[in-house]
């Protein structure tokens, strides 16, 4: 069995900005039930230096897009960054999600040899390849940046655990 680029990237990214989405529900239903503005999330942040709940929203979704871009050979597209709240947050998870499910397989023909180059700053890049890049750089982020949504949300009491940020295990589970 070979596992394709397309498989890795976009079912890994469309399985965790479903977590995502899932997450900020039980945010919802948590703010709902103690009487608060679910807004009031969107600024949480776990540490003063950390990005805050909505940032790491943003570089989630950023993450899928540019992996798909720069896979696919295209120039990475800078997705508008603007102060969202928690509706649009959730709007932006579905949208990204929407576009990575249109990706044809075939796009990502000879990707896994791919030469990319991400510019990290004026004197430093990253050279490495379309392979090298999904498993060392993109899918590293992506979680991070959804573990680091859920850390969030947890630390600010939303009731969530393990299982739901792998819900997509549940499908696994057999009666041995």
């Amino acid at each position: 069995m070979t596992i394709t680029i397309h498989e890795l990237l976009i079912d890994t990214a469309v399985q965790m900005l479903g977590t995502l989405s899932h997450l900020l529900d039980k945010a919802a239903e948590h703010a709902a039930a103690r009487k608060f503005e679910v807004s009031a999330l969107v600024h949480a942040r776990l540490a003063p230096d950390m990005f805050p709940l909505a940032t790491q929203i943003y570089l989630a979704c950023q993450q899928a897009r540019d992996g798909v871009a720069r896979l696919t050979g295209q120039a990475p597209a800078a997705t508008e960054r603007v102060a969202e709240d928690f509706e649009q947050l959730r709007a932006r998870i579905r949208a990204t999600v929407a576009y990575l499910q249109e990706v044809p397989r075939t796009a990502f023909d000879g990707a896994e040899q791919r030469a990319i180059t991400i510019t990290v700053t004026p004197q430093l890049a990253l050279e490495m390849t379309g392979l090298q890049m999904l498993r060392d750089w993109t899918l590293p982020h992506l979680y991070f940046h959804v573990v680091t949504a859920y850390d969030i949300l947890r630390a600010a009491g939303v009731e969530i655990g393990k299982r739901d940020y792998v819900p997509h295990v549940a499908r696994y589970v057999r009666a041995v």
